[in-house]
């Protein structure tokens, strides 16, 4: 009996021993900046400030060859789900989709009941899961984070708000910026600044937790840089004097920044796009405002890494940190719109003027210049399916194993991240069913192989991977690049490129290859058909749809009896107008 107690307790003892060894399974924070260009890191080749963003960097891989949708709301569908977003409900903005589109399957606008997201596995795995900030893949009841897997949650469910008044819209396409809490309308407070906000939030919920001794899954949806662009004086007033040399230089000089930290090809060409003003030819004047707006861009982005930083010393301070997995990306591109068609708006709004810009009541946009200078050396931004609206910064870092400060280069999509979360907690696929319903399968690879070094690429060399837009078109498939834009930024016609050697998309191969230029059409065709892909109507313009959408979907609801009024006077003064001439004319 007593050697049967001695062999008892030095397998029980054995058992803990080993059973303490296993290391937790890791906490996990995603961030998700919003209209970044690949080269705003300084970690891809920036200049703005970014130490802990480069930090995370340093400490993990790059992945210079990452690519998502060209606007937020699709991206972050397919970054929960893991899901195509002609899949799983967003096919297209709200805001930009033709009425014809709106309600046909994978055109809700929002994520529909077909899809589960990862929040929701990891906290039926025992995670705990939070998310702050902006959220803009549905307002529904069934659709709200409380219902998506998230235990905690505050969030913006549009596409964007003013970043120091939360209640006051970017532009007049709602009627309100719908805030949040759990499932519920959210408290904003008086005194806020975006990006403040989420991160304080964030560790809010962290703390809350604390005890729970499970890991968690903490999710930051950030408004920077998205318009309006507007920052703390005291970031913006460091960029003083920094941009005076104009778009075109910094362009060069972060496309040869990106080339010698490996992230580009060192000999990649270096297009300018046509929507790219001529710097030389602007007035001292026009010069000075051109130079502020970049430098509230800049500001803000600082700002942003600023309160990343504090989000990472909550960590360090609370012993978490040397446990955690950090995910940050881009939603898409910058933005490169000019937002002409907002202006009689925009200016009863805020105010535009120079000394003002980046302050509360003022608005201003980087434009398409210093848009191109964001992307460089890509060409083209946000909602086009050129490199530079596609391909984003993607940094993952703390993952046990896996090598420090190193740039991975293979394609790789939104897609893969969500089954990348799922193994580095230990969760089975869901497959095809969730608690006995059907769902739609992810589409993504799990990124571990090649941050762990037991594989070069993501993706193998003879898969497609199609994309689809507002009408931008593309295929991928291995370091070939299939795709079509529409105009202003595109002609409408198919081009091929080889983005290994010319990410920029300068040298169209389909006379070098024209049976693979065909082929490629025709696996996008498939993609098109198997993915429910609509084409555009005729004539259509996505900021004109904006304002179309705006005036059908919210303003005539909203204002039905003052807007039948007034076109019941107009009527009658037509008609008033009508039998005056006839009677002038009798």
């Amino acid at each position: 009996m007593k050697y049967r107690a001695l062999i008892l307790a030095i397998g029980l003892t054995t058992s803990v021993a080993a059973l303490s060894a296993t290391p937790a399974r890791p906490n996990i924070v995603v961030l998700v900046a919003d209209d970044w260009g690949f080269t705003d890191v300084g970690a891809f080749g920036g200049e703005i400030a970014t130490p802990n963003i480069d930090a995370l960097a340093q400490q993990g891989v790059r992945f210079s060859n990452f690519h998502v949708a060209a606007s937020c709301a699709p991206t972050r569908s397919m970054l929960l789900t893991g899901v195509d977003n002609h899949r799983n409900g967003v096919g297209n903005l709200i805001e930009t989709m033709p009425q014809a589109h709106l309600g046909k399957p994978g055109y809700l606008g929002s994520l529909n009941t077909r899809v589960v997201t990862v929040a929701n596995l990891l906290q039926d795995s025992g995670y705990r899961t939070s998310i702050a900030g902006k959220w803009n893949v549905g307002t529904e009841p069934h659709n709200l984070p409380n219902r998506r897997g998230f235990d905690r949650s505050l969030i913006q469910g549009d596409t964007g708000s003013d970043n120091w008044e939360p209640h006051q819209r970017y532009l007049p396409h709602t009627d309100k910026v719908s805030w949040f809490e759990d499932g519920k309308p959210a408290a904003m407070p008086a005194d806020y600044y975006s990006s403040e906000f989420f991160v304080d939030k964030a560790i809010e919920y962290l703390r809350d937790g604390a005890g729970s001794g499970k890991p968690f899954f903490a999710y930051v949806g950030f408004q920077a840089n998205h318009v309006p662009l507007q920052a703390p004086r005291a970031f913006i007033d460091k960029y003083k004097g920094r941009y005076k040399d104009g778009w075109t230089a910094l362009r060069q000089a972060r496309r040869d920044k990106a080339a010698a930290l490996g992230l580009i090809a060192k000999d990649t060409p270096l297009a300018t796009m046509a929507s790219t003003a001529n710097w030389e030819a602007l007035s001292p004047g026009d010069k000075q405002y051109q130079e502020r707006r970049m430098e509230v861009y800049a500001a803000m982005a600082e700002a942003m890494d600023y309160h990343v930083g504090r989000l990472i010393a909550h960590l360090k301070q609370s012993g978490e940190y040397d446990n955690t997995v950090f995910v940050f990306l881009s939603d898409n591109g910058p933005e490169g719109s000019d937002y002409a068609d907002a202006q009689p708006w925009l200016w009863t709004q805020y105010s535009q003027a120079l000394e003002k810009l980046g302050d509360k009541g003022a608005y201003t946009i980087m434009g398409p210049s210093w848009a191109s200078a964001a992307a460089s050396p890509l060409s083209g931004y946000k909602f086009y399916a050129g490199e530079g609206g596609i391909r984003t910064p993607l940094i993952i870092s703390g993952i046990p194993g896996a090598a420090q400060n190193q740039v991975q280069g293979s394609l790789t999509h939104v897609t893969d991240i969500a089954p990348t979360l799922l193994e580095l907690a230990g969760i089975a696929h869901p497959g095809s069913s969730y608690k006995g319903e059907p769902i739609e399968a992810m589409m993504g690879r799990s990124l571990m192989p090649v941050l762990t070094g037991q594989a070069q690429q993501v993706h193998p060399a003879d898969e497609a991977i199609g994309y689809e837009l507002s009408g931008n078109l593309a295929l991928f498939k291995g370091d070939l690049k299939l795709v079509q834009n529409m105009a202003p930024v595109g002609d409408g016609q198919w081009h091929l490129y080889d983005l290994r050697t010319d990410p920029g998309e300068t040298l169209d191969l389909q006379r070098q290859m024209p049976e693979i230029f065909q082929s490629m059409q025709r696996d996008y065709a498939a993609y098109a058909q198997s993915h429910g892909v609509l084409n555009m109507p005729d004539g259509y313009s996505p900021t004109r749809q904006v304002l179309i959408n705006s005036f059908v979907n919210y303003w005539i609801p909203a204002y039905r009896k003052p807007v039948l009024m007034v076109l019941a006077l107009l009527i009658a003064g037509l008609g008033l107008a009508h039998r005056r001439r006839w009677n002038r004319r009798a």
